[in-house]
This record gives C-alpha cells, sequence and structure tokens, in this order.
C-alpha cells in the first residue's frame, strides 16, 4: 500500500480521483466612480499586466449594488452631494483615492464616516501604492550607464514663483547652469523625459511641494530610471532613505547653501569613480514607475483578497492627510 501511494504522488491530480484542486477564489469587481480627471481611460487587464485573477474593473454604474469595492477618486469629488445614495451593501468597501499632496487637495473635510479605505502614496494608507519602487534584481550584475553629455538638467511644467523648487532653482543657477526642459524651456528629446535626461549626469528631482511621503516619479522616473543623480527638493534625507539607499541620491538639505550643492557637483562631473558611487544600487535593484492608473485599480483587487471580512471606517481624512 505504501508503494502504490507513494506512486500515485507522481500522477496528475486529475487521477487521482480522492483529490481535488483547490477551487478558485471568487471574481472580484471594482467600479470606479469617476474617472481621474475626468479622462477616459481603456482598462487594464489586471491578468496581463499583474498577474492577479479574478478581478474585473470597471466604470458602469449599473454595477454598483454587485460591486465589491467603489474607487472614489478625490480630485474629482468637489463635495458629499456626489457620492452614491442610498443604502449599500455591508460587506461593499468605499476606497478613497489621492495621489496629490495635501498643498494640492482641497475639500478633504465634509466626509467623516464615510470612506472604508485610503488609497494613496502615503505609507500608512490602507492601500500604500508609491509612485515607485526600487526591485530586487533576479541576479547582481554590472552597472552600465548612458554616455553622459551634459552635467544638470530639469523638466518642469507647472511653474510657480511661490513654489520651494523654483526659489531654489533661481538660487543653484546662479553658480552652475541647468538645462530646463518642458513647457517654459528647451523641447524633450524625441518627446521623452527619460532620454532626455539620460544625457545628465544629475537631475533636479525637487517636488511641487514638500510633504511626508510625497515622492513622485521625478525621482523614479525621470531621475533613477534615466540614470541620472537625483539632487532632491522633497521630504527629509530620512524620509527618502525609507524608499532608496542613502548614497543613490543628493538632497539639497546636505548642504548649506545652494552656493555649496553647485560646487559639489562640479567636483563629482570631475570625478568619476565617486559619481558612480551613486549607482551602486543597479547592481541589485532596478526601480520600477507605478502604472497610473491600472496599478492602483488592480491592487484594490489584492487588498480585497487579503482583508477579508475586516471592518474599517475612517473617521476624518483631513487631520491624517495633512498630517
Amino acid at each position: 500500500m505504501l508503494a502504490l501511494y507513494s506512486c500515485t504522488l507522481d500522477l496528475p491530480s486529475v487521477l487521482r480521483p480522492w483529490t481535488r484542486s483547490p477551487d478558485p477564489p471568487p471574481p472580484l469587481t471594482v467600479l470606479l466612480w469617476w474617472e481621474p480627471f475626468g479622462k477616459r481611460r481603456r482598462m487594464g487587464d489586471c491578468q496581463q499586466l499583474f498577474n492577479i485573477s479574478g478581478c474585473s474593473v470597471t466604470t458602469n454604474r449599473t454595477a454598483r449594488e454587485a460591486a465589491d469595492a467603489i474607487l472614489f477618486h478625490h480630485r474629482d469629488l468637489a463635495d458629499a452631494t456626489l457620492l452614491p445614495r442610498g443604502s449599500r451593501p455591508p460587506a461593499q468597501r468605499w476606497v478613497w483615492m489621492n495621489f496629490e499632496s495635501p498643498s494640492h487637495s482641497h475639500w478633504l473635510g465634509g466626509v467623516e464616516g464615510v470612506f472604508n479605505w485610503t488609497m494613496s502614496y502615503q505609507t500608512d494608507s490602507d492601500i500604500f501604492v508609491p509612485y515607485g519602487r526600487l526591485l530586487p534584481r533576479r541576479r547582481a550584475g554590472p552597472v552600465r550607464l548612458p554616455r553622459k553629455r551634459s552635467l544638470l538638467a530639469w523638466v518642469i511644467s507647472n511653474w510657480d514663483e511661490e513654489h520651494a523648487r523654483v526659489q531654489y532653482f533661481r538660487a543653484l543657477s546662479r553658480y552652475v547652469h541647468v538645462d530646463v526642459y518642458g513647457r517654459y524651456g528647451l523641447p524633450l528629446r524625441e518627446d521623452s523625459v527619460v532620454r532626455t535626461v539620460a544625457d545628465y549626469k544629475f537631475y533636479l528631482a525637487f517636488e511641487n511641494s514638500q510633504h511626508k511621503d510625497y515622492i513622485t516619479e521625478k525621482l523614479w522616473r525621470n531621475a533613477l530610471l534615466a540614470s541620472a543623480v537625483p539632487v532632491v527638493l522633497g521630504p527629509s534625507r530620512a524620509n527618502y532613505e525609507r524608499f532608496i539607499p542613502a548614497n543613490s541620491f543628493i538632497h539639497v538639505d546636505d548642504f548649506s547653501s545652494p552656493r555649496k550643492l553647485a560646487a559639489y557637483l562640479r567636483f563629482l562631473d570631475r570625478n568619476g569613480p565617486l559619481y558612480r558611487k551613486y549607482f551602486a544600487w543597479k547592481k541589485r535593484y532596478t526601480s520600477h514607475v507605478t502604472r497610473f492608473w491600472d496599478e492602483h485599480y488592480c491592487t484594490v483587487c489584492q487588498a480585497l483578497r487579503a482583508a477579508g471580512d475586516q471592518p474599517r471606517i475612517v473617521a476624518d481624512l483631513g487631520p491624517w492627510y495633512d498630517s
């Protein structure tokens, strides 16, 4: 009998009548109440894109009663009167979604006790989706950098003289030349930020406002993916180090003045071995840029499966998000 049993271990499960494959989890439906910023997009397939099975994302509001979760984009929520009226199934999650900083997220009041989950770039969100992250490489490899023809670049589309980033740029550009691209500067090479910045040794990854965890594609795509050393202005150095290695970026707070930062950039420009140390992370990691918005929608399905029936109510968005 033992011999017979050991032989059956090598048989496909369909040939073992006393065993059965686990049933696949029931499909989940995520209803997107508003498409972000009113722009219609083709919904991606969660299975094909992220290997997340049994996840259906729809904008069809007739699915309201049957949806496992309803996703609400904050920038399209002018006031509470725009939320669905009437009762909702007890197990249905209402998810508040926002990827703008608190400085650009007005009207956070008036919805106390409405949402079940939060989804944002903040690490203490119920569903944490950063703008990017470092992914481990399958095997360590050599660091290869594109040829660097120029020193320092910046891509900006929203110019505001009151922003700290513009003020710092004004001061820094007195001591080192910065090539400015975008709406207020030079045209991008082949209309690509990555291809443009890849020619430069350094990139100004300056955020439009400074808040905890608010580290956007300016770091992940514009700098790291383009193989330029990011010069960052945003949250504290310690906050950045929660996401990337300490020796992979330069923080403006490391210098007592823009003049000293400029001097350090020129020093690294002349010292190849020290400059290349800023790319030691590439031996073990690659930079992943979050795919807007498919990755966010599909991540909700993962959260639904992981959470089970755990109850949760967001008491007050304002104090939490502004903290």
